[in-house]
């Protein structure tokens, strides 16, 4: 009897669960997937799992080699820039083949008011000219990470992520724990009740979260959007869970 393929997913995304469900289901593959722990209760995908970090690059490259690692797919979240750098570096030391999905970016369409910004922190020095002073109102969805950039905007803060955050938080400010995929129609009750002056976000893309850009637009808020890091020069890159599974196994 030959020995399974290992194929490991770094996931805790949709596409990472859709990626290991497809796996799960071929003949001579050992699918396991790595969650980095950083939310609490993650959904689980299909086949075997493991959660926690690798120890940095040389950390996943020792893990490569004693699992006999055949392949690597980094489904992970689009602003996982350290653990698809660390992937990338690993590879390369080790000879596994890898591909990275990335689902595409947003793009605005007619009525959008995007400013596009570099980082958490530039959002946050973007903020004042676009709110009316001390009374402005922002709506915050950038997940629990980098609230520390704006802790000293004057401003009220409506905060919405997964897990409470940690650290620095802005003086004023509400916790809207919530896990996508959101309905347009709570998007639009989400808009009614907070009335944001701005809206920040990072470019997650996908359909999951994409309905706040709609009630935006449609309340004619304008939106500062957090630009993705960019990927390591070299990588292998899909753009859908079919595209990528076939770059790295075949038909």
């Amino acid at each position: 009897m030959s020995v399974p393929r290992t194929v490991l997913v770094l996931g805790g995304t949709t596409e990472g669960r859709a990626v290991a469900a497809a796996l799960a289901g071929r003949d001579g593959v050992r699918v396991v997937s790595s969650l980095a722990g950083a939310v609490r209760s993650p959904a689980l995908p299909e086949g075997e799992v493991r959660i926690g970090g690798f120890g940095g690059a040389a950390g996943l490259a020792a893990h490569l080699r004693a699992e006999r690692v055949g392949a690597v797919l980094d489904a992970t979240h689009p602003f996982a820039a350290t653990m698809t750098a660390n992937a990338a570096t690993a590879c390369a030391a080790t000879g596994v083949p890898l591909v990275v999905l990335r689902r595409p970016g947003w793009t605005p369409g007619p009525g959008d008011r995007w400013y596009r910004v570099g980082s958490a922190a530039a959002a946050a020095a973007a903020l004042p000219a676009l709110l009316p002073g001390a009374d402005g109102r922002v709506l915050l969805t950038t997940g629990r990470g980098g609230l520390v950039h704006f802790a000293e905007v004057d401003a009220a803060f409506w905060v919405r992520a997964v897990d409470p955050p940690e650290g620095p938080l802005p003086a004023r400010c509400e916790l809207l724990l919530d896990r996508g995929p959101f309905a347009l129609d709570d998007e639009r009750a989400l808009f009614a009740a907070v009335d944001p002056h701005v809206l920040v976000t990072k470019d997650s893309g996908g359909a999951a979260t994409a309905p706040k850009l709609t009630a935006a637009r449609e309340r004619g808020v304008p939106v500062v959007v957090v630009d993705r890091p960019p990927l390591p020069v070299g990588v292998a890159v899909e753009s859908t869970v079919e595209a990528a599974l076939a770059r790295l196994l075949g038909p």
